[in-house]
């Protein structure tokens, strides 16, 4: 039977095929919207996606305003919301601390605030690096104590994106526990396309890379050989996602959707390049030396990078007996990381790269 659902984030990639999703499952789907009047072309791009495009509906609000901008109506309509689903983020490199907590801090606090109130189940999108622990002891916090952690370090470190995503993380938690709130928090990988269709949106760093591919200007292998830019499918994910959602056994815990069969950067790159009839590099350079040279900022134009978009590419192993028990227990089918890549790269080759030209 379906449910009232709430979605920040909803005209995201990720939201995008949660929506889709959802709506194709029986749900009633509410998504905030700064440009509500932009709703029809959302339902398109649901219905494009296998869903059911008359069961989204827009609700007017902005993560950077009190209460959300909701107005008092549209709070009445959202106390029937089962469940909130945050997604919603400000995504870019080079974000100042004032642009990056305004939406991913803050925005994450105030959506808590309104799942608590309204008792509502809340479900956020986290991110892998929270679940790497060496990571985070090097950047200065500590998961048991974060009240600690000096934040502006942190920041000065990782940057503002990445920075502004762990903080909200805790920031969220302590927001659901002095409220008594009930939450799951999911932590997926750098997303890859949809395993069968490789459908991605332009502006993922997936796309970014398989850009740098085919212009030629990705000569060597960021790393080494143990080297590697942990994945899951999107398609994966929003089932990961859902199933959380309804799953009374997931209240308080949070899971880690990654795809340990992703393979090393090399072979990733070779995965990109197969399907597009390119080759790809064979040579690694350092990640140390990479770095310093994307902090002169002709080289980061030039190669179309940023220092920041590096700390994602890791040597670390993730333990993910949990997501694949979760999954099984789910009935959630993992798709074949190989063939998904090579569908994301044809599909980016055909409509982000292919429309860039054509500008």
């Amino acid at each position: 039977m379906g449910v009232e659902c709430f979605v920040t984030g909803g005209t995201g990639f990720i939201g995008q095929h949660l929506v889709a999703y959802l709506s194709a499952q029986g749900h009633t789907i509410r998504v905030l919207m700064r440009r509500p009047e932009r709703l029809a072309e959302l339902r398109e791009q649901i219905d494009t996606l296998g869903g059911c495009a008359s069961r989204v509906f827009a609700v007017a609000g902005d993560l950077q305003r009190d209460t959300l901008g909701l107005s008092l109506a549209d709070r009445e309509v959202l106390r029937h919301a089962s469940v909130v689903f945050h997604l919603g983020a400000h995504f870019a490199w080079g974000l100042s601390i004032e642009q990056s907590r305004a939406v991913n801090v803050e925005g994450a606090k105030r959506v808590a605030l309104l799942a608590a109130e309204q008792k509502s189940r809340l479900v956020m999108i986290g991110g892998y690096m929270l679940k790497n622990h060496d990571h985070l002891q090097r950047i200065g916090i500590d998961p048991r104590y974060p009240q600690r952690t000096n934040w502006p370090a942190v920041y000065r470190q990782v940057g503002g994106y990445e920075a502004s995503k762990l903080e909200a993380h805790f920031a969220t938690l302590d927001v659901m526990a002095a409220r008594g709130g009930e939450m799951t928090v999911v932590h997926p990988a750098t997303v890859c396309g949809h395993s069968r269709t490789g459908h991605i949106v332009d502006g993922q760093p997936l796309v970014e890379l398989i850009r740098n591919l085919v212009q030629g200007k990705l000569t060597a292998v960021p790393g080494t050989a143990r080297h590697w830019l942990p994945l899951v499918t999107v398609d994966y994910l929003v089932e990961l996602v859902a199933a959380c959602a309804f799953d009374p056994a997931m209240a308080g815990q949070e899971l880690l959707a990654l795809d340990e069969q992703t393979p090393d950067l090399r072979e990733l790159l070779k995965q990109l390049a197969h399907p597009l009839g390119i080759k790809s590099p064979n040579y690694f350079i350092s990640l140390r030396l990479l770095k310093l040279l994307l902090r002169i900022p002709p080289v980061a134009r030039r190669l179309n990078t940023q220092p920041e978009a590096l700390d994602f590419i890791q040597t670390t192993r993730f333990d993910t007996t949990a997501v694949e028990q979760f999954a099984n227990r789910h009935g959630i089918a993992k798709p074949e990381i190989r063939q998904s890549l090579q569908h994301t790269a044809t599909f980016v080759n055909s409509h982000c790269l292919a429309r860039g030209q054509a500008r």
